[in-house]
């Protein structure tokens, strides 16, 4: 399986473009251009296989087959067409709620014995919502600009409370409407304490790191209430935010892009297209209390695990503004640009096991583009392994997309089911005999 994860360089695996790899800004809806359907090869353990297609959602891009790379003998189908569909989460009674900032709505998804699932509005009117998470009956939700609860009971969200409020977004005076990450993403730990992103306003607007309340963090909500307080610092966007089966935070982090080069000779401090293409690596890292994860002084360097910081030569010259290397090393990565998006913990079949799904947009400023995927880390004593991938074929070799991944969460039936904002569409991919 590592093997098809180290050939994801050479460029075979998931995406599209319609949001920039390192965004969370919301776009009208795209619709990707029809064109036909590559052969793509699988890999040892894997099969190409046909997405299967109801007739009534066969629209673009599933006008034309579609072949996904997925584990031997498991299948793939298209379950629902939502257009800009980004996280997910599960409710106490077997709906898949989906959000979609873009409309300003969370749809509910009721998986159905005879075809698609029912499709019904559970929230509307809202500000570009992208988190969810559940506490028990409570529904938390992320917009942009604030955390709210709700009370689920009978496929409705009622009694909407506030408990985060005036948090940045593009409207927040101060910003003049310049906010490249203002998506949010919330979880809830095993204590009952509210984790959820504030991502950076750009790529390397370091006053993010004194902005109040502060930019680029996990923020924190204690059990039973209270101020949220930074938990963890120096996050350029963690949109992936999920709590491990023994209770400890992990982040997905967007790195920056456009690193200049920090080695010797006539290249330093210069924007080089090779060198971009593969640093930073994305950080995949477990949060403490305090954590630091560097930007936009320090990044991640190395890897696949335990990456060292290395100094950022444009905003960091002289070391002073944070000694990279007294940072802890980050416990996980991803491949430079990779734009790791919804993360989610689960128990998968053997040969994998428990681990951490990750949607995998894919790149926006990499040449050639870094592929999106469904990735897989599997969970090793409280710790994660290096990244396979789970579900490939979203690209083609021009660098063509047809889908584009956001998240992915184990289902009650067994099965995974994975967003998509530019295919417009939830996957269900099954493993063999669910």
């Amino acid at each position: 399986m590592r093997a098809w994860a180290a050939g994801r360089a050479a460029g075979l695996v998931v995406s599209a473009a319609v949001l920039a790899a390192c965004s969370t800004s919301p776009v009208p809806e795209q619709v990707p251009t029809t064109s036909p359907a590559p052969q793509v090869k699988a890999p040892k353990g894997f099969s190409a296989v046909t997405v299967e297609v109801p007739e009534e959602l066969a629209r673009p891009p599933f006008d034309v087959p579609r072949q996904a790379v997925v584990p031997n003998g498991w299948t793939m189908s298209v379950w629902a067409r939502i257009p800009r569909a980004r996280l997910a989460v599960w409710a106490p009674d077997g709906a898949l709620l989906v959000s979609v900032p873009a409309n300003g709505e969370v749809v509910r998804l009721m998986p159905s014995s005879d075809g698609p699932p029912h499709r019904s509005l559970l929230l509307e009117a809202l500000t570009l919502p992208h988190g969810l998470g559940f506490a028990g009956s409570t529904l938390y939700v992320a917009e942009s600009d604030e955390i709210n609860v709700y009370t689920y009971k009978d496929g409705k969200a009622t009694g909407r409370k506030t408990v985060v409020d005036d948090l940045p977004d593009a409207k927040s005076l101060d910003l003049h409407g310049a906010y490249t990450h203002q998506l949010k993403s919330v979880a809830v730990g095993h204590d009952g304490a509210v984790y959820f992103s504030i991502g950076s306003t750009g790529n390397i607007t370091a006053e993010d790191r004194v902005a109040n309340p502060p930019r680029a963090t996990i923020m924190r909500i204690p059990p039973g209430g209270g101020p949220a307080r930074p938990f963890a610092t120096g996050v350029r966007n963690g949109t992936g935010l999920a709590v491990a089966p023994d209770g400890a935070v992990w982040t997905a982090v967007n790195g920056r892009d456009n690193v200049p080069y920090p080695g010797p000779g006539p290249s330093y401090g210069k924007v080089i297209q090779d060198y971009v293409n593969n640093h930073p690596p994305e950080q995949v890292a477990k949060l403490t209390p305090g954590r630091e994860l560097g930007w936009p002084y320090c990044n991640s360097d190395g890897g696949p695990a335990n990456l060292p910081f290395i100094r950022d030569v444009q905003t960091n010259p002289d070391g002073r503004k944070l000694h990279c290397a007294r940072l802890p090393p980050v416990e996980q990565s991803m491949p430079a640009h990779a734009a790791p998006l919804g993360m989610s913990f689960a128990q998968l079949p053997e040969p994998f096991g428990r681990g951490a799904l990750i949607g995998v947009h894919g790149s926006w400023n990499r040449e050639p583009p870094q592929p999106p995927e469904v990735a897989f880390f599997p969970w090793r004593n409280g710790n994660l392994g290096n990244q396979q991938t789970l579900v490939g074929g979203f690209q083609a070799d021009d660098g063509s997309r047809w889908g584009r991944p956001v998240a992915a969460v184990a289902g009650p039936d067994g099965a995974i089911y994975i967003t998509d904002d530019h295919g417009n569409a939830v996957y269900r991919l099954a493993p063999p005999g669910v």
